[in-house]
């Protein structure tokens, strides 16, 4: 076997459709594109967005509009007692420690503890909130909480 010699699977490869080549070809005149319309003009293909529907009312206009929606929500991190096991007891629990040890996904957004499991260790956190449960559990156990 040498390079020369090598070949794609039978079948595996088709020919390319060359259009525009006239009328012997099958793909001549309009080149596959129909007679006229938007579509058929150059530059179609990146123009139309997936949402057009001519000079029908579009589909998000159709729709009912329904609810509200906040634009000052301030949407939290939220992490459960039994989420604080095996952290570090030294040092504070902070944002970033919480997002080192993979308990968060950013340390940009605001974090909450609650208080669904138990808690052993005495910890000292600093967080931007905490539930009642959560702080009672923490404090039992020795801890501090400082809410920033």
């Amino acid at each position: 076997m040498e390079l020369s010699n090598l070949k794609p699977a039978p079948g595996s490869t088709k020919k390319r459709k060359r259009v525009g080549r006239g009328p012997g070809s099958g793909h001549g005149k309009t080149s596959t594109r129909g007679h006229g319309g938007q579509r058929s003009r150059s530059g179609s293909g990146r123009s139309i967005q997936a949402w057009m529907q001519g000079g029908q009312m579009p589909l998000h206009l159709r729709l009912p509009k329904r609810g509200f929606k906040n634009i000052f929500r301030q949407e939290y991190q939220i992490v459960n007692l039994f989420g604080l096991e095996g952290l570090p007891t030294d040092a504070p629990i902070t944002a970033e420690v919480l997002k080192k040890h993979g308990r968060i996904k950013s340390q940009d957004k605001p974090v909450k503890i609650l208080g669904q499991g138990q808690i052993e260790a005495s910890l000292t956190i600093k967080v931007d909130k905490v539930s009642k449960t959560a702080r009672e559990k923490i404090e039992k156990a020795g801890g501090k909480v400082e809410v920033a």
